[in-house]
């Protein structure tokens, strides 16, 4: 007895409810992740079983993949395959499989060298790896610079922070630090506000010069404590007594110098970082600043 074919519309999904996925590039595969995921977000009823392939560098190693794909499609749910593979040989190998293949690069590079009227060297590892080496020097900079100014450790060179990111502790600050200086290359420096600060909603004076680059970060009082009770379980650290307090001094200080702010209760690293850079921007425009200091719409230091 054969299952029946699913309506229009309708995934086709094994008997464990669960849609292979497969992410392949001549690179990280960073940007094929980013991209499918961007879709299969859409999808938040459905199930996935995700495998990163990357690094398929030769037409003998697309092979390979070819063989694993196929082999995949002889399983009860056709696969969805997200590739980003540059290198003509490598592309084309991999779209010899029998599994329906989303080819980011071939479906966008022909329209974008026909609007351009000239040719895409084609080559791997031009986004992620090192083809680009100043873009990539800065962004090994930012992250040098983010992990000696982490929790305020180090008050030396922080005039040179792109961006000075303000709250309580364990409010989101230091993985937003870090998505910046990785994916951007911002300066980003964080200081954790903690009671001696809280007394007063003056600015804490390492950070006083730096309002115009200040940011700060808020939650909620039940999801502060909780994540607090995993470092520190049943401490007054972690109850909602000292979290609902320091939350609230918090949102004084921001109030008083009309610092922007983000909830990072509900939002990922990655929206907590595009409003970063959008309202920095937007500030920063409004104000008239030289443009010496970094251009936060384009993700990118002008040093």
């Amino acid at each position: 007895m054969t299952a029946e074919s699913p309506s229009p519309g309708e995934p086709s999904v094994g008997s464990d409810g669960v849609i292979p996925v497969f992410f392949l590039s001549d690179s990280t595969g960073i940007s094929a992740e980013t991209m499918g995921n961007a879709l299969l977000i859409q999808f938040p009823d459905l199930h996935f079983e995700r495998t990163l392939i990357p690094f398929i560098s030769t037409r003998e190693q697309a092979r390979e993949v070819v063989a694993q794909l196929d082999e995949a499609m002889a399983g009860p749910v056709t696969p969805l395959v997200f590739s980003t593979a540059a290198v003509d040989e490598v592309r084309e190998t991999l779209l010899e499989t029998k599994a329906p293949v989303i080819d980011f690069f071939g479906i966008h590079m022909s329209r974008v060298e026909a609007q351009l009227g000239a040719r895409g060297l084609h080559e791997a590892r031009r986004l992620h790896g090192v083809g680009d080496i100043r873009r990539y020097n800065t962004r090994m900079a930012a992250i040098e610079f983010a992990i000696e100014h982490d929790d305020g450790l180090s008050p030396r060179g922080l005039d040179r922070a792109d961006v000075v990111l303000l709250a309580p502790s364990r409010c989101g600050k230091t993985p937003t630090a870090m998505y910046l200086a990785l994916q951007h290359g911002l300066f980003v420096a964080n200081y954790p506000l903690v009671d001696e600060d809280l007394e007063t909603t003056d600015l804490p004076r390492p950070v006083r010069d730096l309002r115009d680059r200040c940011f700060g970060l808020t939650t909620t009082v039940t999801r502060l404590s909780r994540v607090r009770q995993e470092r520190r379980p049943n401490s007054r650290y972690a109850s909602e007594e000292q979290c609902r307090f320091e939350l609230r001094r918090a949102t004084a200080m921001y109030e008083r110098h009309h610092l922007p702010t983000v909830d990072t209760s509900a939002a990922s690293v990655e929206e907590i970082a595009a409003v970063v850079i959008q309202t920095l921007a937007r500030q920063r425009r409004s104000s008239g600043r030289s443009q010496s200091r970094p251009d936060l719409r384009q993700g990118r230091t002008t040093r």
